[in-house]
């Protein structure tokens, strides 16, 4: 039995992380990932990997959390789109996605795998991935600095205009 003269035992202050914390964890999480693809299929610099290392990734579980179909269409894409992807069935993500791809990017090895890059962490995460945590993980998996993904999406984009 405890004393009197005895200190009460003081559990430390509980430290919460913050949504900030959050986010930051995601992109590093998303981050770490996209390294792990790479050195698994060996993904090169730009301008590309090829296709079929592409295709590969997207059937590889550990990476890409559910499967991922490439569709070719304008639609439903907005003007200046050059991807959207959509649930196969709402709210069930393990029945997959469609990535819808601007028509234009077909085959292009150059560029086709940063677009489908971009869009997986919201294959992998769902709605609370952003753009920092698509722009780390479509960096990563590419071998670039985030800033010049970033920029080469950005070109891309307006090569759509």
């Amino acid at each position: 039995m405890p004393t009197a003269a005895a200190k009460p035992n003081r559990m430390p202050a509980r430290i919460r992380p913050t949504e900030e914390d959050g986010k930051r964890s995601l992109v590093e999480h998303a981050a770490g990932k996209a390294y792990e693809a790479r050195q698994e299929y060996g993904i090169r610099l730009l301008p590309g990997l090829p296709l079929e290392s592409l295709y590969a990734l997207l059937e590889d579980r550990r990476f890409v959390r559910y499967p991922l179909r490439l569709f070719f269409a304008g639609e439903p894409l907005l003007e200046g789109e050059f991807a959207f992807i959509q649930a196969v069935e709402s709210g069930n993500p393990a029945s997959g996605f469609v990535l819808t791809v601007h028509p234009a990017f077909e085959g292009n090895d150059a560029v086709l795998p940063m677009l489908v890059a971009y869009h997986l962490v919201c294959v992998n995460y769902g709605d609370i991935a952003g753009s920092d945590a698509a722009e780390a993980f479509g960096a990563t998996l590419m071998g670039m600095e985030t800033e010049d993904y970033y920029q080469q999406l950005c070109q891309i984009t307006d090569s759509l205009k």
